[in-house]
């Protein structure tokens, strides 16, 4: 059985969400996309795993980032080798 894409929950005009969405697919991650705007359910599911309401926010297992740029993620991503290991990041 294979594991779960990580989730990526985004706003469509949100810069940051386009410029994470292009670092993902650039690193050759396949994300599991979700709309807060489109899906309010999405929306409450993040602010409940992340105690707000800014894009972008990732969940991979226990690993959460909440409201980054790609730099913000790359330093958290960093201090969890087995994180950027399992997604095949390139650091």
């Amino acid at each position: 059985m294979s594991k779960p894409l990580p989730i990526l929950y985004v706003k469509p005009s949100c810069p940051w969400c386009v410029k994470a969405l292009e670092w993902f697919a650039q690193q050759g991650v396949k994300v599991d996309v979700r709309d807060v705007i489109a899906n309010m359910h999405e929306m409450r599911q993040m602010v409940a795993l992340t105690g707000q309401s800014k894009c972008p926010s990732f969940k991979h297992g226990d690993f959460v980032v909440a409201d980054f740029g790609v730099d913000e993620f790359i330093a958290k991503a960093k201090k969890r080798p087995d994180v950027c290991q399992e997604l095949g990041l390139k650091l």
